[in-house]
């Protein structure tokens, strides 16, 4: 699935790997944030496998929202690891509002869902 936005001047269509890019890049400088994550494996390949630059589209989803009455309407789930001792409910609002305002920015398109889902607690 692309963003897909027209324009006076044409169509613009945005990669879900664009999208994966500017979120894996934001939530690297998001406070308590440890890493990404893919939401497919058990717990140990959750803790093993922090993804690299490379793998963001593995722990970033992007879909258009399905509701009546709502057109360009997209949903973001982000899967990460928090560090150990921080409070989660800080943590996740931090990601959510700096991902809100980063996409914003970058894409001009608003997002409105952006699930940040915790898989996991380390200690560094």
């Amino acid at each position: 699935m692309a963003i897909e936005s027209k324009t006076p001047f044409g169509e613009i269509k945005i990669s879900k790997e664009a999208v994966a890019s500017v979120v894996g890049e934001t939530i690297k400088e998001c406070y308590g944030v440890v890493g990404l994550t893919s939401r497919e494996g058990g717990m140990r390949d959750t803790i093993n496998n922090l993804l690299g630059a490379t793998e963001y589209i593995k722990g970033i989803y992007c879909h258009e929202k399905k509701e009546k009455g709502l057109s360009d309407s997209y949903e973001i789930d982000v899967y990460i690891i928090v560090a150990y001792g921080l409070k989660i409910t800080e943590v996740v609002t931090g990601v959510q509002q700096r991902l809100s305002y980063e996409l914003k920015k970058v894409f001009g398109t608003s997002f409105n869902d952006i699930n940040v889902f915790v898989q996991d607690i380390k200690k560094i």
